[in-house]
């Protein structure tokens, strides 16, 4: 997501240090007074801090390093101080910034503000996720050209960016769509963009995006008042409700009478079909992205509520010492690291039976495994703490929550079969038709997720593992009720292990649930980037069926 680097750079007067509100512009107002001086970092040099020239960036360094020198010299009554949202900015820089001289710089200026008296942020976190640890995701150093020029186009290297790193194939992809649908040409105003995108991340309690995309829609000029509740924001983004709540936990019960509701001639206010395929993508998009910070366990990051202190750290939070090598926890651990080699060696002599299987089953025999699979019971409800308020204000009916798409002893919808209804036949052309290139990034995107492979497997090299990431895309589509006629489903059965199944189901369905123990539990003996690439499987397959079922519903209408 795009992020004006500069904004709340500012000295405030007489020592305030709350940070500048926003301007209509999204700019931060510089507060003063009549006797403070006109001294601090300006948006202008922080702003070219993400200048390509590097005579432009080391010029724009020297003016952020003398603005603040000059705050913390001016000690005078009515003299300027650093603010709180400065000191944020450059907590930030000095911990995800890949540029090496500004994160330097960045650490080096913190550190002077201390030593002159003045409390600065620290990160309460050590790295991105609190699941995978921080020398996994940062082995290949924060320098990788990926990440600086995240950092140039876009001002800033997040947590999602750093662990989808891992995979810089697959992060091309997700930067250019998201770019696409938040900032380039197209039917809806940017700020607009950004509030569906917070309306569809409340839905699943994500208040890493919540803050991402509310910060984003001050910038683009966005109303403070909307974030404070949904009936502030205009009645055209408030009709979105139903469609955002479905689309999020139920997208099967999505029909073209929804769509009818927004699009047709006497709607009030009226979508036109560009607009609305603009916020439909939108809302999947951020829904199944709340699947990946929740799967990940993503951090607060640095200059966010809840990612950063002033206050020291307390005895409790260093380091607590290791397991002597002869107590339980080892002893377990050593037992955990055999079961989960015995895990990896099952799982490739299953992948190489049904690479050579040639029995071929009935078609009554193909049905029956997809209805086994889809109405296989999974517990995964975990009860969570009540959401945040800044997040609670922008649901509607929090209530309303996933329930299995075939619940046992009722009657379920009509299954959705491939064949009939699907994205290379149907949904690519109807997106693209609409809203332009964007068809293109999405199948693009799906295409280099499902084909992404490095031919390993845990400890193994020279692994075929194309049926195991057609297994988890093929069931993740079970779930939300989509059946291909040619695929046995039996073979979903046979690769993933019911630990791997609470995962999947808990990431696709409920993200919001998703616990360490079950990250854990699946694939022990796997490495952690294999895990994220599961999670990146799990969440293209969960947005491409919350859009099939839109589109037919779009579809249907249209004729």
């Amino acid at each position: 997501m795009a992020s004006n680097l500069a904004a709340g750079f500012t000295c405030h007067a007489n020592g305030e240090s709350t940070p500048g509100r926003g301007s209509s512009s999204g700019r931060s107002r510089r507060h003063r007074s009549e006797s403070e001086s006109d001294v601090g970092p300006t948006d202008k040099s922080l702003a070219r801090l993400c200048s390509r020239d590097e005579e432009e960036r080391a010029a724009a360094l020297e003016e952020l390093s003398r603005g603040v020198l000059v705050c913390l010299e001016l000690d005078r009554p009515g003299s300027a101080q650093l603010s709180k949202q400065t000191l944020l900015h450059l907590l930030r820089l000095s911990r995800s910034c890949p540029l090496q001289e500004v994160r330097g710089r960045a650490t080096e200026l913190l550190r002077t503000a201390q030593e002159q008296g003045v409390e600065v942020p620290r990160a309460l976190a050590s790295g991105p996720s609190s699941f995978i640890p921080a020398k996994e995701i940062l082995k290949q150093g924060l320098d990788q050209d990926i990440l600086i020029e995240s950092f140039l186009s876009l001002g800033r290297v997040d947590h999602i960016t750093m662990v989808m790193a891992l995979h810089p194939a697959y992060l091309s992809c997700f930067l250019r769509t998201q770019h696409a649908l938040l900032e380039m040409d197209g039917p809806l105003p940017r700020h607009w963009r950004h509030y569906i995108a917070v309306m569809a991340a409340a839905r699943h309690q994500c208040s890493y995006q919540v803050q991402q995309h509310s910060a984003g829609f001050l910038e683009a000029g966005g109303e403070e008042s909307w974030l404070s509740g949904l009936e502030h924001a205009p009645t055209k983004l408030r009709s979105l409700q139903t469609l955002n709540k479905l689309l999020a936990h139920r997208p099967w019960l999505i029909t073209q009478q929804h769509i009818q509701e927004l699009v047709c001639p006497g709607a009030e206010p009226r979508w036109s079909f560009a607009e609305l395929i603009h916020a439909v993508v939108l809302m999947a998009h951020a829904h199944s992205l709340c699947s990946f910070v929740w799967g990940c366990s993503l951090n607060p990051e640095p200059d966010h509520i809840g990612g950063y202190t002033f206050q020291l750290p307390s005895p409790s939070h260093l380091p607590r010492c290791p397991h002597s090598p002869h107590s339980p926890a080892h002893e377990d651990g050593r037992q955990e690291l055999v079961d989960g080699v015995m895990e990896v060696e099952v799982l490739m002599q299953r992948m190489v039976e049904l690479q050579q299987q040639e029995e071929e089953c009935t078609q009554e025999e193909m049905v029956t495994r997809f209805e086994r699979e889809r109405s296989e019971s999974i517990p995964t409800a975990v009860v969570r703490g009540a959401p945040p308020d800044l997040v609670l204000r922008l649901v509607e009916e929090p209530e309303f929550r996933y329930e299995d798409f075939a619940p046992k002893g009722e009657q379920s919808p009509p299954t959705m079969r491939a064949q009939d209804y699907s994205w290379e036949d149907h949904g690519f052309s109807l997106v693209n038709r609409l809203l332009p290139d964007m068809g293109q990034l999405l199948d693009e995107k799906f295409q280099v997720v499902s084909n992404l492979t490095y031919n390993r497997m845990a400890m193994h090299e020279g692994v075929d593992t194309h049926t195991l990431r057609k297994a988890l895309w093929n069931y993740i589509h079970c779930l939300y009720g989509i059946r291909y006629d040619d695929y046995d489903y039996g073979s979903v059965n046979v690769l993933l292990e019911r630990s791997l199944k609470v995962f999947v189901k808990t990431m696709a369905c409920h993200p919001e649930q998703t616990t360490a123990h079950i990250y854990h539990a699946f694939w022990r003996h796997f490495r952690h980037s294999e895990k994220v690439h599961a999670n990146l499987i799990v969440m293209e397959a969960r947005l491409q069926a919350a859009l099939l079922y839109t589109l037919r519903a779009i579809t249907h209408y249209m004729r």
